[in-house]
Parts: structure tokens; sequence; C-alpha cells
């Protein structure tokens, strides 16, 4: 399965990858307006640190996914083709119990659970494809993801 990684070395803490996140994310796809006319999104992707060392976080859709074996009504699910973990919004109802087992704190709260999707649908993510310094890359994984 591919995988977004980050590499912090290469990290400027610009917060494009929130940005452009997201604007994919968004009714828009544009970053102004989606910033103005939808305030109700939020980024999938964090970015955490400060201007001399940070990192971007996003989910990193596990191989046994805490989130999705404690989720009270089946909201989040793994295919089991692709490996992606996403969150039915549809059935979510806001519990946070996926938020408190996630191990990396990869998962928000606003009306559902909101968490990376891997935009699918898309060649690469939204939060690779925008990285202005190659911090986070897209890439085919083996082994284990989980805490």
């Amino acid at each position: 399965m591919k995988k977004v990684i980050a590499k912090e070395n290469l990290c400027l803490n610009c917060r494009l990858c929130e940005v452009y996140c997201k604007t994919a994310h968004s009714k828009s796809k544009d970053p102004l307006r989606a910033y103005l006319n939808e305030p109700e999104l939020q980024s999938r992707i964090t970015v955490c640190g400060d201007n001399q060392k940070s990192v971007a976080v996003q989910c990193r859709h596990c191989d046994n996914p805490k989130c999705v074996e404690a989720c009270i009504t089946g909201a989040m699910q793994k295919d089991p083709v692709t490996g992606v973990v996403t969150c039915d919004a549809e059935k979510c109802i806001g519990c946070m119990t996926c938020l408190a087992v996630c191990p990396f704190g990869c998962i928000k709260i606003g009306e559902t659970a909101v968490k990376c999707d891997l935009c699918q649908g898309e060649e690469e993510p939204a939060c690779v494809k925008n990285c202005p310094n190659r911090a986070l890359v897209y890439l085919e994984m083996g082994g284990k993801a989980d805490a």
C-alpha cells in the first residue's frame, strides 16, 4: 500500500500541506474560497513543531487500526483491497472513541471524525503534491505502520 511519509529534516513549517489538504476537500477547490467560505473544513494533516524543527502528521492507515476496532457505529472502515482507512460521515456520531485510541493523534473531530483519506481518486495526495520542499513523499510501503 502507498503511504505518505514525512521527512522532518526537510519540513519548513510552511503549512502548505494543511492549506492544500483543506482545499482538496473543499467544494470550491480554491484555497482562498475554501478558507473564506468553508470555515468548518479541517485539514486532515497537521504540522507540529516550530521554525527550527517540524513535521507533518497524518493518518498512518495502520495494518490493524485501533480506530476501526474501537468505532461503535462502524463508521471507521479499512478497505480490504487498498488498505485505506476512512470514516463514513453518515455513520459517525462524533463520539471521539476513534480519537481516543489513535496512537498517532491523527483524527480530528468536527461534526464527525475527520482524518486523512489519501485524497482517494487522485494520483497523489494534495499535501504531497504541494509540498515545496518535498518533505512529504508518497511511497509504496511494506511492513507494519502500527504503534
